[in-house]
């Protein structure tokens, strides 16, 4: 069974940093795009990072070009989301998520991915 676990959320100040991470369990994800997205309340999800299987290519939402940083350890199972200069408008669930098409592109649409964790929580505090 697939299973993706994030971690790493917490509470911080504004100018803050967290690092999230994202396990991989129940097959091989090296040759899959990984994405980042987010849900604050009452809003929808919406995209915030995405890396291909080599981590050559990567992608942002505008919003968090210069502060974010997407990676990804394929002998780990692993991808991360380095969060610098933390704003309280970056305050939300935080998920991770496989498209399974072999070294695809993480395209920024939700419903592109297939297999999704269950959410870390982040609160950046003004």
């Amino acid at each position: 069974q697939v299973q993706l676990v994030e971690s790493g959320g917490g509470l911080v100040q504004a100018g803050g940093s967290l690092r999230l991470s994202c396990a991989a369990s129940g097959r091989p994800f090296s040759s899959y795009p990984m994405g980042w997205f987010r849900q604050a309340p009452g809003k929808e999800r919406e995209f915030v990072a995405g890396i291909n299987w080599s981590g050559g290519s990567i992608y942002y939402a505008d919003s968090v070009k210069g502060r974010f940083t997407i990676s990804r350890d394929n002998a780990k199972n692993t991808v991360y989301l380095q969060m610098n200069s933390l704003k309280p408008e970056d305050t939300a669930v935080y998920y991770c998520a496989v498209k399974a098409t072999r070294r695809g592109v993480p395209v920024s649409t939700a419903r592109e991915y297939d297999y999704w964790g269950q959410g870390t929580q982040v609160t950046v505090s003004s």
